[in-house]
């Protein structure tokens, strides 16, 4: 067990807390966008890819799925937009979840990893519908799932690292 959490879990955590670091440093956006603005972004690529793939009542079915998948993570884009910017209460309020979550979630998020990586394997039917939904449904799981754990658990970054006044200030403007 420790192995897994030395080689495995460790790294996943600090590649997240990476990916929110330079998210929130090039955009200048809260590090918890970055999750509805993925999902969003990957159930678009699902929906071209069954453009290609699908047709007729598939069709319709697979993107009225990816469709209904999508809504929430662009409403939550639209609330956020309502709050203020990312500021040292939003951080700590942040940091407290993701220690709770990491601490709380580690097999859970072991699970994930080991689902994502092996249920896009695990699609086999012969009604090709059930085959080709149960196929896209793996995909979107294994695009957003582990993800949604590992930011969620990851170290946010500080307020000040996405501020281009405070970079400039400090000499350290990239």
């Amino acid at each position: 067990m420790n192995w897994i959490n030395r080689y495995v879990d460790e790294p996943l955590l600090q590649g997240a807390a990476m990916l929110l670091r330079r998210w929130h440093v090039l955009t200048g956006q809260r590090p918890d966008t970055l999750e509805p603005v993925w999902n969003l972004i990957s159930a678009t690529f699902l929906m071209i890819a069954t453009l290609f793939f699908m047709q007729g009542e598939l069709l319709l079915l697979c993107q009225g799925a990816l469709l209904a998948l999508a809504l929430p993570s662009a409403w939550q884009l639209l609330k956020r937009g309502e709050g203020g910017p990312y500021g040292v209460s939003d951080y700590k309020a942040l940091r407290a979840s993701a220690i709770g979550k990491r601490e709380n979630e580690w097999a859970l998020r072991m699970a994930v990893v080991v689902g994502s990586a092996l249920l896009p394997f695990a699609h086999a039917s012969d009604d090709s519908v059930t085959a080709s939904f149960m196929l896209g449904a793996s995909l979107w799981f294994a695009l957003i799932a582990p993800l949604r754990f590992y930011l969620g658990a990851a170290e946010p970054p500080a307020p000040h690292e996405g501020d281009r006044f405070t970079r400039a200030a400090l000499g350290s403007l990239s």
